[in-house]
């Protein structure tokens, strides 16, 4: 990955919501983002949930089917400028990996499938980066699956929450057969009362100065309320629009006879569902009016790309918040992350590792010991452990899964089969760094300050590598012994690592 992006330079995201798909490219201007193209279908991938929270056939098909069709618009998006994000139905779908994989086939980049949280805070990036920034502001984005409601100032988040409600899921549940009832509509305000009930003290008690609304149901809303004449001056979504449409609402029987000015026509089916949430959030959050924003998910994920190429990077502010909270030795972290990146840069070109690998490696290194917080005895398989489950801003479920095996491999004996667990996850690239992990971790076991030995690590083949230690090695006795200790891990891996040292003595 290049170090900055100069003007004009195009960026792009897809975010793959449960209700649509997005496709957004933009160009950089003065260190802004401004969107040049856009492309928007309704896939409801979370209306293809079955019972068993499977992705049903025809669901997979309108996903892929509409990702071709976006890929056709990235010819001069090179593909680290683009990202690619799955939300709550990626999210909750058993076989989501089946998807994932047949996608793979083509998109000239993996899917991200982010946690809720750090929907949030993208969600919080790019309405704060498309909106004029005084105060204190409640972000509330009403998706198909989930809802996500953050409260932040400027640019920063301060709260984030994702619950589960969302405009697909809500009809699916209470409006399927698009009767609508105002028993329907109760049962529906119920449900979304009590997922905010966990949160809305804390909200309150937070507080804020305006509300922000993203995402298509509230745009719909607002427009009917509009077109409608029931909005304030600053055509705000206001309490008492949302009670005359809801009212309004109930003088139809079918979503097939509603009849809205401004209402299109692939909003109509979850219409419903999308103001007895919204309904909800204004009553429990005592919300009075609520402002409209363009800016969403994919603005969002635009914004962190854009940071990771000036060197803002909030994934590694959130490794340092990690080592902090969990009272990680910075100097040893320190001292396995540069033995680490030397290694790395000795074999990059010869083991097609990439910047990415790179960065992987490095937040590894810093993260290793996190697990000392729980305990001593098998603090490796606790860091992964904390890694694997944690919410961690600028982390997609892949990251952290890759960076969890890292850490949990990075010490004592590999298992006969986790050589196929590591491959399974991220394939060879993810060995070879679980192996330079290991290395670097070892030749650091003295946790000292003294020079180590000069080393060099170069790689034959995939099977065939040969570390170089130069001086004496009785001055290093353990390290000898560590490394020749590790020759028996490296053939678990099927790797034979070979020794070479003045005067090394097996």
């Amino acid at each position: 990955m290049s170090d900055f992006l100069i003007d004009e330079e195009l960026l792009a995201a897809i975010d793959m919501g449960s209700n649509s798909f997005h496709l957004a490219i933009a160009r950089v201007d003065h260190g802004e983002v401004k969107k040049v193209a856009s492309m928007s279908e309704k896939v409801q991938l979370a209306a293809g949930l079955d019972e068993n929270k499977n992705l049903t056939e025809a669901a997979q098909q309108r996903g892929l089917a509409c990702l071709a069709r976006f890929v056709g618009r990235l010819g001069s998006v090179q593909p680290n400028r683009l990202r690619i994000v799955a939300t709550n139905a990626l999210r909750q779908a058993k076989n989501g990996h089946e998807f994932i994989q047949k996608a793979a086939e083509i998109l000239p980049k993996p899917i991200e499938i982010i946690a809720g949280r750090e929907e949030a805070r993208l969600i919080y990036l790019g309405v704060s980066h498309t909106m004029e920034n005084s105060g204190r502001r409640l972000v509330v984005d009403i998706g198909g699956g989930s809802t996500e409601l953050i409260i932040g100032e400027e640019f920063e988040p301060i709260h984030t929450e994702s619950l589960q409600m969302g405009c697909v899921a809500f009809t699916k549940k209470f409006f399927q057969d698009g009767e609508i009832s105002p028993k329907a509509f109760e049962k529906a305000l119920v449900a979304a009362r009590k997922e905010l009930s966990g949160i809305a003290n804390t909200y309150k008690n937070e507080g804020w100065d305006t509300v922000v609304g993203s995402s298509g149901t509230i745009k719909a809303c607002r427009q009917i309320i509009v077109n409608m004449g029931w909005s304030d001056e600053k055509e705000s979504l206001t309490r008492e629009g949302l009670d005359k449409l809801k009212d309004k609402l109930f003088k139809y029987k079918h979503v097939s006879d509603m009849e809205f000015d401004g209402l299109k026509e692939d909003r109509r089916a979850v219409l419903p569902a999308g103001i007895a949430i919204l309904y909800a959030v204004f009553d429990v959050l005592e919300i009075d009016s609520l402002l409209y924003s363009d800016g969403a998910l994919r603005e969002g994920v635009m914004y962190d790309l854009l940071g990771r190429f000036q060197h803002e990077d909030v994934r590694d502010r959130s490794v340092q918040a990690l080592m902090g909270r969990y009272n990680s030795d910075p100097k040893q972290a320190e001292r396995v992350v540069q033995t680490a990146q030397q290694l790395f840069d000795n074999v990059a070109q010869k083991l097609n590792l990439t910047s990415d690998d790179s960065d992987l490696l490095r937040r590894a290194a810093y993260l290793h010991e996190i697990g000392l917080a729980i305990s001593h005895a098998g603090y490796h398989r606790h860091g992964a452990y904390l890694l694997q489950h944690s919410d961690i801003a600028g982390f997609s479920q892949i990251d952290q899964n890759h960076l969890s095996h890292l850490v949990a491999h990075h010490r004592r004996k590999l298992r006969s089969d986790a050589k196929f667990d590591i491959m399974k996850v991220g394939g060879s690239k993810l060995l070879h760094l679980c192996l330079l992990l290991r290395l670097s971790v070892l030749l650091n076991h003295s946790r000292s300050d003294e020079m180590l030995p000069a080393i060099e690590l170069v790689v034959h083949n995939a099977q065939q590598w040969q570390l170089s230690v130069s001086g004496d090695a009785k001055q290093w006795p353990l390290l000898v012994a560590d490394l020749h200790d590790e020759q028996v891990q490296f053939k678990h891996c099927d790797i034979e690592l070979n020794i070479q040292a003045e005067q090394f003595i097996h």
